[in-house]
């Protein structure tokens, strides 16, 4: 199902995490698995925020992940630890890149795949307001935008003897220490 309308341009990931969930509940499902964050954006909250909308309960970050007897269950890997988790389904789940191993497709799966109807909606079949979505909708705005400066050339601490309190020094001017 692809969802397709001029006026999603702009949308923030509020408007975002709305337009999927009346895309899903209208298709019905069991699990929503996506990524942990977008290329645009890469703020990560979209899956938090549709299972808000969605009234489910949401797994996060999850490296691994199962589903038996209507469970859900995963870890999330931090620094220092691991965590076990699990929900009952209906659920949203977001996985990281360490969550499994890339199946490439062959090539009778691609050619089958470009055989596949795909469904196109639109907002209006969404119940979704132009309003509620697009730049007018968003609560966020990026007010502009600039080129990242230059690389400036580092300091450089030679160990003659006091290079642990020259280094120590600059990192408290740093504010580090």
């Amino acid at each position: 199902i692809h969802v397709e309308d001029d006026d999603v341009h702009g949308t923030d990931a509020i408007g975002t995490s709305l337009v999927l969930a009346k895309a899903i509940e209208k298709a019905g499902y069991d699990l929503v698995i996506s990524g942990m964050a977008s290329t645009d954006g890469t703020m990560g909250v979209v899956p938090a925020l549709l299972a808000e909308r969605l009234g489910v309960p949401q797994v996060t970050l999850l490296s691994e992940l199962c589903v038996e007897d209507g469970v859900v269950k995963g870890r999330r890997d931090g620094d220092a630890a691991s965590e076990n988790l699990e929900a009952s389904l209906p659920a949203v789940v977001s996985v990281t890149d360490q969550s499994g191993e890339a199946r490439y497709p062959s090539f009778k799966g691609i050619m089958a795949a470009k055989k596949k109807p795909v469904e196109t909606w639109d907002l209006s079949e969404l119940d979704v307001e132009a309003e509620e979505v697009g730049l007018e909708g968003a609560y966020t705005t990026v007010d502009g935008v600039a080129q990242r400066p230059a690389r400036t050339a580092g300091t450089i601490v030679k160990d003659e003897g006091g290079g642990g309190k020259q280094l120590a020094e600059f990192l408290a001017g740093q504010k580090f220490i």
